[in-house]
């Protein structure tokens, strides 16, 4: 016991992404049984507003015989199964819609909390659920008295909000049995969307309070420890769809990082449109010049267009271009043996902006 609530004290992370992946695809994700009933209320609402009418005419024509005139119904010979077989024909066609209503909603409300989910982990048979000490625990734990408590509360509240909207009426309840079979119908039908509706309103609290809660519930029983986020690294480092994120991620932001860097060259050299380098310089400070940018066809397109808006100096020499993108990393020097192709474009850059370098040409390789 003391082990376990170390253990949980030292889960103090948020899951990570992964962990979520395989609760999901075992079946275990944040849901409240609030949101599927409050779909079922609105499944009624629905069908008594929209449906109401044929919903009680349908009824009503099953059952007027039975209830107005039960003395015509014969019930010699094989009548009474024909009897039941039409009143059952006639109701389930008057709840054929209805019902297909209420299945629509109940898929919908397990749509809308996790999107589709298939899992066959949480109905495999395991020995461990018949267990009677992990029963008792699962039945007293602090989960089950606050679901329970819940549970009395939610009652309490939908009882009160029923009594408050029948209360108007409570007068002509005991007369019910006088009343005529379409008016009763009629009656029960207004009650009943006077109740739904203020039902669902209450229940439209409930359930989105009750949502909340669970998804922080779910999250809290899959935080983890600090190690453990250190194992689940150790164990996708070698994934290699992991890696190739990882890589991916990185190329855009070396990406991102290269493009911030054109506006500050120098001068950008094309072949002049497969291939684009974009080199600086400073005399004073850099021994060599060095590549800040590079690319190939849309990139390359997109350094230009880049170098043009901040007004970027533009030289085309097609194999100084391809030499410096097949040999020279980003942020590299150039090799000695470009010093002179280099020199003579940043001199170029130099006089048209009117200043030339400090000191002539390139200093020697280092």
């Amino acid at each position: 016991m003391a082990d376990n609530e170390q253990d949980d004290s030292q889960k103090t992370e948020e899951p990570s992404h992964r962990r979520l992946e395989q609760a999901r695809e075992k079946g275990q994700v944040a849901k409240s049984q609030e949101i599927n009933h409050w779909f079922m209320i609105l499944a009624m609402a629905i069908v008594f507003g929209v449906f109401g009418e044929s919903f009680v005419d349908g009824i009503a024509t099953s059952l007027y015989r039975f209830i107005e005139q039960p003395h015509e119904i014969r019930l010699d010979g094989g009548q009474v199964r024909a009897v039941l077989a039409d009143v059952g024909w006639r109701l389930g066609l008057a709840v054929l819609i209805p019902v297909a209503v209420m299945v629509l909603l109940a898929l919908i409300s397990g749509f809308a909390q996790n999107g589709v989910l298939i899992s066959f982990e949480s109905i495999k048979p395991k020995l461990e659920k018949l267990s009677l000490q992990k029963g008792l625990k699962r039945l007293f734990s602090t989960r089950s008295v606050v679901d329970f408590l819940k549970g009395v509360a939610k009652i309490s509240i939908v009882a009160a909000v029923v009594v408050i909207l029948l209360w108007p009426e409570w007068r002509i309840l005991p007369n019910l049995t006088s009343f005529e079979t379409q008016a009763l119908l009629a009656l029960m039908q207004t009650l009943a969307m006077r109740v739904l509706i203020g039902v669902l309103a209450v229940m439209t609290v409930i359930a989105a309070l009750d949502f909340l809660y669970q998804k922080q519930q779910h999250t809290k029983q899959l935080r983890m420890s600090r190690q453990e986020l250190k194992d689940e690294f150790k164990q996708t480092e070698g994934d290699p769809m992991i890696k190739a994120r990882l890589r991916q991620i990185r190329m855009e932001r070396a990406r991102k990082r290269m493009m911030a860097a054109v506006p500050e060259a120098d001068v950008v050299v094309t072949n002049p449109t497969h291939f684009a380098v974009a080199l600086k310089y400073d005399a004073e400070r850099m021994p060599a010049p060095v590549l800040v940018a590079k690319g190939a066809d849309s990139m390359a397109q997109r350094i230009r267009e880049i170098a043009k808006e901040h007004d970027v100096p533009i030289v085309q020499n097609p194999p100084l271009t391809r030499a410096l993108y097949d040999g020279v990393d980003l942020d590299q020097e150039i090799p000695a043996e470009h010093y002179k192709a280099v020199a003579e474009i940043i001199g170029y850059v130099m006089r048209l902006r009117g200043k030339l370098p400090h000191r002539p040409g390139l200093p020697p390789r280092r």
